[in-house]
């Protein structure tokens, strides 16, 4: 279970975040392939949040919901 200050966290567009999958959210979760992807958040739909983030060369798109995200801390 995730603590209480993530889920109330707002992601605004231009946030880096981590795309970090809950098991517990099955249906709203990204594939797998993206788990612990950096991307930039670029804009919400209702609960939802557009991601956008690079999969080798080519830019991808998820839609996903603020439980399979993180922000993104920094560092190396």
């Amino acid at each position: 279970m995730p603590g209480l200050s993530r889920l109330l966290y707002e992601y605004k567009p231009g946030d880096k975040v981590v795309i970090d999958i809950d098991p517990a959210f099955i249906p709203t979760a990204p594939h797998r392939r993206y788990q612990g992807k950096v991307g930039v958040v670029v804009d919400v739909r209702g609960k939802a949040y557009v991601v956008e983030t690079y999969l080798g060369d080519e830019k991808k798109i998820i839609i996903t919901t603020a439980d399979h995200l993180r922000p993104y801390q920094g560092g190396s």
